[in-house]
């Protein structure tokens, strides 16, 4: 390679004449004074040549040729002169006062002439010459040339002082090798191309936010004179920015730059100056430019400003050098000061100047050169950087001259050479020089002393420590001792050392002045040179003497090192030091600018092979070294969970690499294999060697991807070895036919790889091939994607003999490589050919082949492996190969189709061929269909966008009659589309004779071959433009496919008269199963013509027309038998039983005439039983015809009249059609437009619902409504509600109400009653005989339902919610109630009853004889206590025979038995009397008589004081008749519980004890089993919610066991584990009469769980079985199955929540078909799995009485839908059905939809928060309203469309979309 500098010779003439165009340009300013002149200076003949000479510049670069030619004098004489009377630039002036003889340039302009042209205006006219001023001006122009001339070789003197030859001879002779320190040897650099900074910007920065995309850099390698001499606009400031990776030798390429311009290379430059921002980190003050310049670099001797301004008009030949931006410690994100320049004058600060020369503010023109490492740019150098390069460090034959060089002086040089080289890990680490340079002082230290054996250390930090120590041992000399005596011997020194690396890190201060360093520690440093001396300039007074370490990076090690050694730092002190995730996570700015390698010394120094260096330096133990090693790799275990991009990635690897430790690696690199993803940046070997480490370290496979990263071929090596990689991905540019070669070397080291990508780069055919050669090794290979290169012709040969070598390749992608045509065809032929090829997809520019993957066989089909399970005899079984290929898009022409149908049948097992997108036209598909038979296509054949004309549509209908495979053809020219579809010739082959059951023998022409197998064909000829004109030929071509099943014809203008000659052939089409005729411009008359084909017998199946946008005629058919008469034309079979037909007509408006002739067609139609009218637009009179016709349809189910505006009288006649038609069983009227009535099968007197909802019915229509009620004397329900009754109407219905015969229910809801109504309401209810049941609520919900009966019910019920009763109504109900003696059940809730009011409620109500349940929910409930509740209880009338009390709810309820009875209670009243007070002895006393017939008393959500749990105890508790005792969530004192719970000891006649919600705990429990055994009539025991334990639970076990007669138990969420179950289960043996039992929400195991199931098989009687929420697992559910044979009574089931999977599932699901009794399933929120969904789809049908099924969060998706669609049609009895929270989509909503009218009794289906789309729901719908019994469909949470679920609720309101 080419040297970075080059120098030119010093030639003057040369010099001149590249200054020549300069001098052009600054003279055509001033052309008259230059031919003035002239004409002094040159003969006048030759001045004579200008005559002809136009342009002014032309005539002035003659002129300067005559002046020239004319001799020195007269030049000499020139140069004086212009150089005198005009401002010339520094450069042009010195260039010509040279060329005059008054200056020697070949010493004074060492600094160049070759620099690029530019222009100055002269800053004025030409000066008069006058005598008094002319010798002045000359001489302070000579005064101020001079000056600048003695600047310049002052500042080489200097620069050659500081960076040249001496200083090197002097490193030279140092008998220390001082680090990083060495020869300099030139490094790679590599340019950006187009570095877009403005545009990333504006993007998140990484932490390498300062470096460019990798797919924008690094293109080329570049020298340092090219960057220094790139072209820049003239006066315009241009900027380099060039950044490296620590130790890559950037301040040292600077000080090279320095030292080859003081010695004449880049002449260019007049002035240059390097600053080291290390070094302006310590000025404090401001300073203005020339104090930069003068002051901190090079002071002028003289004249300093002269010198400046030499300067300032010498800016393009000024070089300024900024080393170290990352070492800058001040905020360097400013923007310029303003936008005008500032002042020459103005002192800025650091950050401001630099800002204002990247600008070009200052100093414009300039060059400015900026080194740093990859870190964040602030943001105003993003928008200024014209070139961008980066520092790579050394390549590998610069580190063969770097340690060539180093150890030249060696006897072992070629060793060293050879060691360095055979070494991979070795000589990637020497790509960086810093490391190169302190490898060779290890090597060189190492082989000097042992010539035998070296061995080098593994990381850089194991280098750095020893370099270190070898750095103490050398010093000492022949008299040095061992490393642990040198350490000993300095450590103070050494100690001291860290110390101030560590502090002046922290404190951003890398410079140190005398006084910052201890004595010992400068001695100490000094002497074996760590640091280095310099002088510091702080001013322009004398310079200091400045310290700092000889590498940034020594000190970072330094400083960790002091971290892990020093005694003051703890474990928590070091975590919190070793800030690595905030380092990465922060994005504007790192917390450790100046810490770039601090957290990967700090891992190397965590590693084993350290341990011992730092026990030496801190004097402390193993474990204390451990320790804090420990803190390290924790937190590197930590970070690798959290979020990391690709670059941080890198870093943790680095990290994991330093710590050489596998066990931290592994851990690591399992958490990372998921985040291996590199995106555009540049990839060291360093960077994968540490990669490789960690991903070799996880057993995981990993996937590999490197998208526009800039990897070298030296990291391919590398990467070679990396054994984990399943996915290897590179998409890059850069990587071509070399790359490919490169990477193909180390493939087959790749022993997990099975998908390659190297996608976008410029690989050619060549390079694949060797590519693929190469993978043809890698025996695991599954995928390789080559996607984007330039392989334009490959030798598909060649290629697919490769690829078939590859037993494991699944898919190559060769697409976007530009194939040519003959190339795609070329591996079309090999490909289908090649018996492990699949597919070949050649579409455009995509070309994907795919393989099998198994060995050159074919996955076997699902059928064949069934087959195979069949036949186990059969030893050897050929698999099926199939192969699709595609042709699309390709521009295949005719004369292609012959080469096509060669290709074809060249292969016997095709599947599905796409030859789309082509132009084959008529000819060429004729030419492929007529070769049909030939070939073997099993699936389909795509000729779509082919140009196939209107007459190509017969040839392929023609070809359904001369292949018999062809299964569908579907046409549509409109849309290009012409496909075939064939069937498999298994399919084919296993289909029954033809005369078998399909066909008659009779009906068979003479001569048939029976044996010809008959395949239903589908035809679909849509949008084909076709006239009744053209429908001649294609009957003629349909009538010889008599195979057809489906016939598609929609979408043409084929009109009535196509329809009819459509029909004349139907006879012929035997087959046929559906038609349709959709957009065909048919007419009214064509739908007479079709409803009357349904007189047919059981032809047409169902018939659905629309004549609204669009049309719709879709016609579907039976199963037909031929007979004698389809040969005669007629459309006839014998009758079969049960077919039914189904006719729709909808969006047609028709005319009273038009309804009465359909009618009179369709009264014709014996089998017709749905009729279908929406959207007809149907009058009233039409409707009432209609209706006539009802008796007419005698086997008519369903009639529906949907979107059809029906007024008030409609609805009314729509009623009236349970008088017309004994059959109807349901009227439905909804919203004023959608109708349904649905008829019994017979005329047998069933119960008649009719639904009048939101109809707009008011007084009016009330007399006419009853009229038609009271001639029905089977009514079962009338709901009239969201109509306009109001009060008036009310009235009228209450009149006629008593002659409403049999027992019904009314519902009036939101009618618009008022209080008023509801009391007229009530005196009705008092009144009449037939009302048993009212229940109002005026509130939002607005409900009103009365309740008929014919007589003989003894209840009487009254519910009043909300009413907002004032204090004249509530009295104007006493009145009322007062006079209801029959009275069974009164609840009143929220209707503003006070206290007192409810105390006169409580006087009123009273009954002959029997009970009466009173209810008050009202707020001041919560509020009474308990005494003044019982207070209240009091003020009833009879003796109270229940009492609850409910704060929670509100409610206070009473039972009390009439006539009261009289009892004698004197015993407890005594009992009272030596415990109470007297004040309080009558209220005791009349409770007691009060409540002496207590039957039941439940509390709930009380606080009980002590005196009232005392009266509990003491007063209700004892009660001889108390049999419920309920006593739940209430808060009692402990000493109350207590006394409570040793109270139950005296309820020897209780039957029923809850406590549940008591926080009762296992301490609870031995008083309460005392209690237990005086209650030997117990039968329900329920205490759940509450903290009873294992302990609690066996106590209460042992109680039980005793308990005879117990029926219920409920000990659910509690914290019972395996003892205390076990020891219940034990006493469940002898439980024989349990009938339930709730152990939900407790805590055993699986084992646990197993020996529950075991005990509960001996409970023969139990009835609901609840034991969710238990965690049991599959082990439980499998033992399950075992005991239910047992449960011949089970009829509920809970077991939600139990960890169940699919196998527990599965065998729960097949189990249960046993438990033939079960009303109610649920197993929600258990992960099933679908054959667990299928199983028990078949076992529904065995649950004839199985109400409610609950499968929520069961994983349930589409593929199970229909099984359980299936099942649950056989549920008779099935009422609620959950499948909420699954995956449904709109598949499984269709299925669900179609099971919807099977299920007679469904009232909920809830499929919340499932997929189910507008499709599902709009089925939903439609088949929603043949259902009248569902109540709701519950759809909240489904991705449905804004918008729909208001369309479809409005349709009918049963649809839920909301969350309720």
């Amino acid at each position: 390679m080419q040297p970075p500098f080059q120098h030119d010779d010093l030639d003057l003439p040369a010099a001149v004449a590249r200054a020549r165009p300069q001098l052009v340009e600054f003279l055509s300013h001033c052309p008259e004074w230059l031919l003035c002149t002239a004409q002094r200076l040159v003969p006048e003949a030759a001045l004579s040549s200008l005559a002809g000479i136009a342009h002014p510049r032309e005539k002035i670069s003659v002129l300067l040729d005559l002046l020239e030619e004319a001799g020195p004098a007269a030049w000499k004489h020139f140069a004086q002169s212009v150089c005198m009377e005009y401002d010339l630039p520094l450069d042009l002036e010195v260039l010509l006062m040279s060329s005059a003889g008054e200056g020697n340039f070949s010493q004074t302009e060492e600094s160049g002439t070759d620099t690029r042209a530019q222009s100055s205006v002269p800053k004025g006219s030409a000066r008069s010459r006058r005598s008094s001023s002319s010798g002045s001006d000359k001489d302070a122009k000579q005064r101020r040339l001079d000056a600048c001339v003695r600047y310049r070789h002052l500042l080489v003197s200097s620069i050659r002082q500081r960076y040249g030859s001496r200083r090197a001879a002097e490193a030279q002779e140092q008998t220390q090798p001082l680090p990083f320190n060495q020869t300099f040897v030139n490094v790679v650099i590599h340019q950006s191309k187009a570095p877009r900074f403005k545009e990333r910007a504006e993007k998140p920065r990484e932490e390498v936010a300062g470096a460019p995309e990798a797919e924008e850099c690094a293109d080329t390698a570049v020298k340092v004179s090219d960057l220094l001499c790139s072209e820049a606009p003239s006066h315009t400031t241009k900027v380099i920015f060039l950044f490296g990776k620590p130790g890559t030798g950037k301040t040292r390429l600077m000080h090279r730059i320095c030292q080859k311009w003081a010695e004449g290379v880049l002449p260019q430059f007049l002035y240059i100056f390097l600053f080291e921002f290390r070094q302006l980190n310590l000025l404090k003050r401001k300073l203005t430019l020339k104090e930069l310049l003068f002051d901190m670099f090079l002071q002028p001797e003289d004249s300093p400003d002269a010198v400046f301004q030499g300067l300032l008009e010498n800016a393009q030949q000024t070089l300024i050098i900024f080393d170290g931006l990352d070492e800058f410690a001040a905020n360097m994100d400013v923007s310029s000061s303003s936008k005008r320049s500032p002042a020459l004058t103005s002192p800025l600060s650091i950050s401001q100047l630099f800002a204002e020369l990247c600008h070009g503010n200052l100093l414009p023109g300039c060059t400015v050169l900026v080194t740093s490492r990859p870190k964040r740019l602030p943001d105003f150098l993003l928008c200024t950087v014209g070139v961008l390069a980066e520092i790579w460090g050394f390549d590998h034959e610069r580190v063969e001259e770097y340690v060539s060089h180093y150890f030249c002086q060696h006897s072992f040089r070629e060793r060293a050479i050879a060691h360095v080289k055979n070494n991979t890990k070795l000589l990637s680490m020497c790509l960086i020089p810093a490391l190169c340079n302190i490898v060779c002082i290890c090597l060189e230290y190492l082989l000097l002393k042992h010539q035998m054996s070296v061995e080098l250390p593994q990381t850089m930090t194991q280098f750095y420590i020893k370099m270190f120590l070898i750095f103490l041992n050398k010093q000492q000399g022949d008299c040095a001792g061992d490393e642990e005596t040198q350490v000993n011997c300095n450590k103070k020194a050494i100690l001291g050392l860290f110390d101030l690396a560590l502090k002046s890190l922290e404190e951003k201060k890398l410079v140190f002045y005398v006084h910052d360093i201890p004595e010992d520690v400068k001695e100490f440093a000094s002497l074996h040179g760590l640091l280095t001396v310099f002088e510091v300039k702080t001013s322009g007074t004398c310079p200091e003497a400045g310290y700092a370490f000889v590498h940034l990076s020594l000190q970072e090690f330094f400083a960790a090192l002091c971290l892990m050694v020093s005694r003051r730092v703890d474990k928590n002190y070091l975590k919190k030091k070793f800030f690595l995730k905030s380092k990465w996570t922060l994005k504007n700015e790192t917390k450790t600018e100046f810490m770039e390698s601090f957290h990967i010394f700090l891992s190397g120094l965590s590693s084993r092979e350290c341990r011992t260096f730092l026990m030496l330096l801190a004097e402390q133990d193993e474990a204390w070294v451990q320790e804090k090693q420990d803190v390290i790799l924790q937190s590197l275990k930590k970070l690798a969970a959290t979020h990391l991009s690709g670059p941080k990635v890198l870093e943790l690897c680095h990290c994991t690499f330093e710590t050489q430790n596998l066990e931290v690696a592994q851990h690591i690199g399992s958490l990372l294999n998921f985040k291996y993803e590199f995106k555009n940046f540049r990839l060291t070997t360093l960077d994968m060697s540490a990669l490789v480490f960690v991903i070799n370290s996880s057993q995981d496979l990993i996937c590999l991807d490197f998208a526009g990263c800039l990897v070298d071929t030296d990291c391919l090596e590398v990467l070679a070895g990396c054994k984990n990689v399943e996915h290897l991905s590179f998409r890059s540019r850069r990587c071509g036919d070399d790359f490919a070669a490169a990477l193909s070397k180390g493939l087959q080291g790749m022993g997990s790889l099975k998908k390659l990508e190297l996608t976008g780069g410029s690989i050619t055919a060549e390079g694949m091939t060797g590519l693929v050669q190469a993978a043809a090794q890698c025996l695991q290979l599954e995928e390789i994607n080559l996607q984007g290169n330039r392989i334009r012709d490959p030798d598909g040969k060649r290629v697919m003999d490769l690829f078939s070598k590859m037993e494991k390749l699944k898919k190559v992608d060769l697409s976007n490589n530009h194939l040519s045509l003959n190339a795609v065809l070329s591996l079309a032929k090999e490909g289908i050919v090649c018996q492990n090829v699949t597919e070949l997809c050649a579409r455009g520019d995509t070309m994907v082949i795919y393989f099998s993957g198994t060995s050159g066989t074919a996955h076997r089909s699902p059928d064949l492996k069934l087959e195979e399970k069949k036949e186990e005899n059969k030893e050897h079984i050929i698999p099926t190969r199939h192969v699709n290929l595609c042709l699309q898009d390709h521009r295949l022409l005719s004369q292609h189709a012959k080469m096509i149908v060669a290709i074809l049948q060249s292969c016997p097992c095709l599947s599905e061929v796409d030859l789309s997108g082509n132009k084959l036209g008529d000819e060429g598909c004729s030419c492929l269909l007529e070769s049909l038979p030939c070939l073997s296509i099993s699936k389909q054949l795509n000729l779509s966008q082919n140009l196939l004309s209107v007459s190509g549509i017969c040839s392929l209908l023609k070809s359904v009659n001369t292949c018999q495979k062809v299964m569908e053809v579907q046409v549509s020219l409109c849309h290009g589309t012409a496909v075939l579809r064939f069937r498999e010739d298994r399919e084919f082959a296993s289909l029954p004779p033809r005369e078998e059951p399909v066909f008659s023998t009779d009906d068979q022409p003479h001569g048939e071959e029976s044996q010809t197998p008959t395949t239903p064909q589908k035809i679909r000829l849509t949008d084909c433009n076709f006239q009744a004109s053209d429908l001649k030929n294609v009957c003629a071509v349909l009538k010889e496919c008599g195979h057809i099943s489906e016939l598609d014809l929609s979408q043409n203008f084929l009109g009535d008269e196509g329809l009819l000659q459509l029909f004349q052939c139907l006879p012929k089409l035997k087959m046929l199963r559906s038609l349709k005729f959709n957009n065909n411009q048919i007419s009214l008359n064509s739908v007479f013509f079709l409803a009357e084909s349904l007189t047919a017998p059981e032809h047409i199946k169902t018939m659905s027309l629309s004549l609204g946008h669009p049309q719709v005629v879709h016609l579907t058919f039976w199963e037909r038998v031929s007979t004698s008469r389809w040969r005669s034309g007629s459309l006839a079979c014998p009758k079969q039983e049960g077919r039914g037909q189904s006719f729709s007509l909808r969006d047609c408006r028709m005319a009273l005439e038009d309804v009465t002739r359909l009618c009179q067609i369709l009264a014709q139609c014996p089998q017709l039983t749905e009729i279908d009218l929406s959207g007809n637009s149907l009058s009233d009179q039409s409707i009432e015809r209609l209706l006539s016709f009802l008796p007419s349809l005698c086997h008519l189910t369903l009639l529906s009249i949907r979107k059809n505006s029906l007024s008030p009288r409609c609805a009314v006649l729509l009623l009236n059609s349970i008088n017309l038609c004994e059959r109807v069983r349901v009227v439905e009227v909804r919203s004023s437009e959608n109708a349904f009535l649905h008829l019994g099968a017979s005329m047998q007197s069933q119960k008649t619902s009719c639904r009048l909802t939101g109809c707009a019915i008011g007084e009016g229509q009330v007399e006419e409504l009853c009229s038609v009620l009271e001639q029905h004397g089977w009514l079962a329900e009338v709901d009239l509600s969201r109509n306009q009754l109001g009060d008036e109407g009310l009235r009228c219905l209450l009149d006629h109400l008593h002659r409403v015969p049999g027992t019904c229910s009314l519902n009036l809801s939101h009618n618009g009653i008022s209080q008023d109504g509801v009391l007229h309401l009530i005196n009705a209810f008092v009144t009449s005989g037939n009302t048993t049941e009212v229940q109002v609520s005026l509130c939002s919900k607005a409900t009103l339902i009365i309740k008929l009966t014919s007589g003989g019910d003894p209840r009487k019920i009254l519910r009043l919610a909300e009413c907002n009763f004032q204090p004249e109504h509530l009295e104007k109900l006493f009145l009322l109630l007062e006079r209801c003696t029959g009275l069974t059940e009164y609840t009143s809730s929220n209707n503003n009853m006070t206290v007192q009011a409810a105390e006169r409620l409580l006087h009123s109500l009273r009954k002959d004889l029997g009970l009466l349940k009173i209810s008050l929910e009202e707020p001041w409930v919560c509020r009474e206590s308990v005494v003044d509740l019982l207070e209240l209880a009091l003020q009833a009338s009879g003796s109270i025979t229940g009492i609850t009390i409910c704060k929670d709810k509100t409610l206070f309820q009473l039972v009390i038995r009439f006539p009261p009875c009289l009892e004698k209670t004197e015993s407890v009243i005594s009992r009272l009397s030596l415990h109470k007070p007297e004040t309080k002895h009558s209220f005791c006393q009349r409770l007691c008589e009060k409540c002496a017939q207590l039957q039941q008393l439940r509390w709930s959500h009380m606080e009980l004081h002590e005196d009232e749990a005392e009266m509990l105890v003491r007063i209700f508790l004892p009660l001889p008749e108390l049999k419920v005792f309920g006593l739940t969530s209430c808060s009692v004192a402990p000493a109350g519980i207590d006394y409570l719970i040793s109270g139950l000891q005296s309820c020897q006649a209780i039957e029923e004890l809850n406590l549940g919600y008591m926080k009762l705990s296992s301490a609870a429990i031995p008083e309460l089993v005392l209690g237990l055994c005086e209650m030997p009539s117990l039968k329900r025991f329920i205490l759940n919610h509450n903290s009873i334990g294992d302990d609690g639970c066996s106590r209460l076990a042992e109680a039980l066991r005793k308990m005879h007669s117990m029926e219920e138990i409920n000990l659910s969420h509690n914290e019972i584990g395996d003892p205390g179950l076990l020891n219940l289960a034990a006493v469940l043996l002898e439980m024989q009469n349990l009938q339930k039992i709730d152990l939900s929400g407790n805590c055993p195991s699986p084992a646990g769980g197993e020996k529950l199931m075991e005990a509960l098989a001996h409970c023969k009687h139990i009835k609901e079985l609840l034991l969710s929420r238990n965690g049991f697992g599959d082990r439980t559910a499998v033992t399950l199955p075992l005991c239910l044979p047992h449960m011949a009574n089970l009829k509920i089931l809970h077991f939600q929540n139990n960890n169940i999977g699919q196998a527990g599932g599965l065998e729960l699901a097949r189990a249960l078909v046993v438990c033939g009794l079960l009303e109610e399933i649920s197993l929600s929120e258990n992960d099933l799995g679908e054959q667990s969904i299928h199983a028990l789809s078949k076992g529904l049908p065995c649950f004839k009485r199985l109400r409610r099924i609950d499968l929520k969060f069961c994983g349930i998706t589409d593929g199970a839908s229909k099984s359980l669609s299936l099942g649950f049609q056989q549920c008779p009895s099935m009422e609620e059905i959950i499948l909420s929270w699954n995956a449904l989509g709109d598949g499984g909503a269709r299925e669900l939809a179609i099971a919807l009218p099977k299920m007679e009794k469904l009232k909920v289906l809830d499929l919340e928060q499932n997929r189910i789309g507008a499709c599902g729901a709009t089925r939903l719908a439609e088949e929603l309203a043949t259902c009248p019994e569902i109540q709701s469909i519950r759809l909240w949470g489904n991705p449905v469309p804004k918008g729909l679920p208001e369309t479809l609720t409005s349709q009918d309101p049963r649809l839920c979309f909301s969350f309720n």
